[in-house]
């Protein structure tokens, strides 16, 4: 399934995040950083770890529920080796899910026997529903810091990032769905001639014709609207999702817990507001984000935290080996098992 992937520009892409990582270490002191994940206690970092099995296992059924929506029924056990090889594959591709969406749609077409555009639409219903309770998070944790602090600089400019994310969410869904039939339109009459000319030059890829090309995407559009009209697997996957959210921001409120002598409660908020800004910077040309969500979350963390910058970036570190290298790993033997399979 990666027999095409360039080992070069994956390789380059790791090593500018190990330079992103090696500036922040550096720049926030890495003595200071050390020492602090030297003595984290070793039942909270088990806990950190099961903080994020838990938030993968609560994506893989929000994927489950999104299938189950367009009539695929898919095994729990099943649904996490799927959705931890998705992982794999938005890891190790720049972009975040923009860049794995493809090759993971490759795997949940197989494991569910179905068309690869219904599977790229159940991938890429579950990243679209993952917005939702991100951004309730992260106002929930604007409105806490309005009451109990002062806005800084930096403070404010993340309340603001924060609001023009759910106004751009919420104006995005509004105007997409009221206009789904004017954009598939426009989409099918702009790819299918391209597609199908493109395929053409590709001697080991089969002609397609217009008419499979805008079949196939209109069935894509066609799988996003039945997710998005069944209410009852729609909410269960929101639930999913933000049940998911909620493990991940355990999991660095415990990293923080861990590196530093302040209460866990009291961190919560901190981690609310940073994951959901921090999974943005998933977008950018690295790995996974690797290195750029990082940095986004020691930006948002120093100014409201009191456990300074060394400790910062040492939970961040530790919330990262869990959420990232752990299911890198998972996923990375999930894809040796159903190319095995295959």
């Amino acid at each position: 399934m990666f027999e095409d992937v360039d080992g070069r520009a994956v390789l380059a892409g790791f090593a500018g995040a190990a330079v992103v990582l090696v500036a922040l270490l550096w720049f926030v002191g890495v003595d200071d950083v050390l020492s602090r994940l030297a003595k984290a206690p070793p039942g909270v970092l088990a806990l950190i770890v099961l903080a994020a099995m838990c938030w993968l296992s609560s994506w893989a059924l929000a994927l489950r529920a999104v299938l189950a929506s367009l009539g695929l029924s898919v095994s729990r056990a099943r649904s996490f080796v799927v959705f931890a090889a998705a992982t794999f594959a938005n890891n190790v591709t720049p972009f975040g899910q923009a860049g794995g969406e493809p090759v993971s749609a490759l795997f949940i077409s197989r494991e569910a026997d179905t068309e690869y555009e219904t599977a790229l639409a159940a991938i890429a219903s579950v990243d679209g529903l993952n917005f939702v309770p991100s951004i309730a998070f992260a106002s929930l944790a604007v409105g806490y810091y309005a009451i109990t602090i002062a806005f800084n600089d930096r403070l404010a400019f993340v309340a603001t990032a924060v609001a023009a994310l759910a106004v751009a969410l919420a104006v995005g869904a509004v105007v997409g769905w009221q206009h789904r039939y004017a954009i598939e339109n426009r989409v099918v009459n702009g790819l299918a001639p391209v597609i199908g000319r493109v395929t053409g030059f590709l001697p080991v890829v089969s002609r397609l014709s217009v008419d499979v090309v805008e079949r196939r995407i209109e069935g894509f559009f066609h799988a996003i609207e039945r997710v998005a009209t069944d209410r009852r697997n729609l909410a269960s996957a929101l639930s999913l999702s933000a049940l998911g959210w909620a493990f991940s921001i355990t999991s660095l409120s415990l990293s923080l817990f861990a590196v530093s002598d302040a209460g866990t409660l009291a961190l919560v908020p901190a981690a609310m507001l940073a994951i959901p800004l921090g999974s943005v910077a998933g977008v950018t040309p690295l790995p996974g984000g690797l290195g750029g969500i990082e940095a986004v979350l020691i930006f948002v963390l120093t100014p409201v935290t009191s456990v300074g910058a060394g400790a910062v970036a040492a939970a961040v570190l530790l919330h990262r080996a869990a959420t990232y290298w752990l299911p890198l790993l998972l996923g990375g033997g999930s894809v040796a098992a159903l190319s095995a399979r295959t």
